[in-house]
């Protein structure tokens, strides 16, 4: 009898409002964002009441759903009105709240009895013991902790039946399950109260120590500063695992990234699930594309975290770049005329005539073709478009519709490594 697999949800972050609607466009099932207070992104577009209910009403249009990070560390104080504020989330009608703190997690309950809550990826759960705790506590799903490995999540699934949101791809933090005090002590601003300054991917000195004696800069002698910066996660070639194993969300890490990441990102996830339900043959045709998809937004290299071992020396920011993205955003599509074949696009990043672009759209649709009869508002023809947000009018034998993207080529230099390490530069 063949298994009946659960098709996961494909949740994505949603920094603004204009992020929330692209995600859902591109094929998010969920979304998640913050709001103006107790979260973990205080630099990311979080937002007002009415903005929720905007994107509330959107996402409800698309079959889609609204989350709310609230997963702060709270301090004494910190928890004023927080039971008025997630009652305005359940009467707006936000499906649930991502919270860690324990005081966060009994106002919501006590306060706001309804609202979903779901145990956010700073609690640290990396059992299943854990995830029944929180069960009994009245929570109906957890996110794991970044570093549990992918035999841990096959056992956590087969011991509990709380839904599991675990993450996909993003940033991976180089403290446990991002609860660090390195910006507190380098910047005094508090990581866990949302004001982390990242102070793990700076740039340091490393110094030779001899005991007893004055310590000693190695600057100029070894290749480069060092870092506590770890690659990005990226599990997009290995999306059958985390279905097979009864993951319920797939979570795509960050709410500050641009919508060509977003939808760039959403758009291969979704078009995963999709054929790997449809068939495991569709998923090995398409993966070597979904991961070619991907490299074509600006991120850090990528690894698959801890699900498949311990991160090596191989999974940190250190050394030549491996690979790059090779292409930039260029602008958004607004309109398509059929009878003239005009496309009218908002530009995001400098156009020429005769740039050779790529247009892409929900539901994995890709061409490429080259700019031709590049004109700007007044309808006149120019030669190069270089204000942003500018509308243009190019001509488009192939019909492309409003919310579909345009990107192009990168200038500039790739570095690799070779086979005996050393890096070789190649023109983009």
């Amino acid at each position: 009898m063949t298994k009946k697999l659960k098709r996961p949800e494909v949740l994505a972050p949603a920094g603004t409002l204009e992020k929330l609607k692209v995600a859902i466009r591109y094929g998010a099932d969920a979304v998640y964002i913050g709001g103006q207070a107790y979260g973990l992104r205080s630099r990311a577009g979080n937002f007002t009441f009415e903005e929720m209910e905007e994107g509330i009403q959107f996402a409800r249009e698309h079959g889609a759903k609204v989350y709310v990070a609230a997963n702060m560390v709270t301090h004494e104080g910190d928890e004023e009105g927080a039971g008025a504020w997630f009652r305005k989330l359940r009467d707006i009608g936000i499906a649930a709240v991502i919270v860690s703190d324990p005081a966060l997690i009994m106002i919501a309950a006590t306060e706001a009895p309804g609202l979903e809550i779901h145990l956010s990826t700073q609690a640290s759960a990396t059992n299943y013991e854990t995830l029944e705790f929180w069960k009994n506590l009245g929570l109906t799903r957890v996110v794991l902790a970044r570093e549990v490995s992918m035999a841990e999540l096959a056992e956590i699934r087969q011991r509990t039946d709380v839904e599991i949101e675990a993450f996909v791809h993003g940033a991976m933090c180089i403290s446990y399950s991002g609860r660090c005090t390195l910006s507190n002590h380098m910047s005094m601003r508090d990581a866990n109260r949302g004001g982390c300054s990242q102070s793990c991917r700076w740039k340091y000195d490393l110094y030779d120590m001899p005991f007893g004696r004055e310590r000693r800069s190695l600057k100029g002698e070894i290749p480069e500063e060092f870092s506590m910066s770890a690659v990005d996660m990226s599990m997009i070639d290995h999306i059958p695992d985390m279905i097979e194993n009864g993951v319920d969300s797939l979570k795509i890490e960050g709410r500050m990234k641009s919508i060509h990441y977003v939808s760039t990102v959403s758009n291969c996830y979704k078009a995963a699930v999709d054929a790997y339900l449809e068939s495991p043959e569709k998923f090995e045709a398409i993966k070597q594309d979904l991961v070619d998809e991907m490299w074509k937004v600006a991120q850090r290299e990528l690894a698959t975290g801890f699900y498949y071992g311990t991160p090596t020396e191989n999974e940190q920011l250190f050394g030549a770049r491996r690979k790059i993205p090779e292409y930039k955003f260029v602008a958004e599509v607004v309109a398509y005329d059929p009878q003239k074949k005009l496309a009218t696009i908002r530009q995001r990043n400098v156009i020429n005539e005769g740039d050779q672009v790529e247009f892409y759209g929900p539901h994995f649709r890709h061409f490429e073709t080259k700019i031709k009869n590049l004109r700007d508002a007044q309808g006149q023809k120019i030669e190069r478009a270089p204000k942003p947000m500018e509308l243009l009018t190019i001509d488009l034998d192939q019909p492309v519709y409003p919310g579909d993207m345009v990107r192009g080529l990168k200038e500039g230099l790739i570095n690799l490594y070779q086979e005996d390490g050393s890096s070789l530069t190649i023109r983009a």
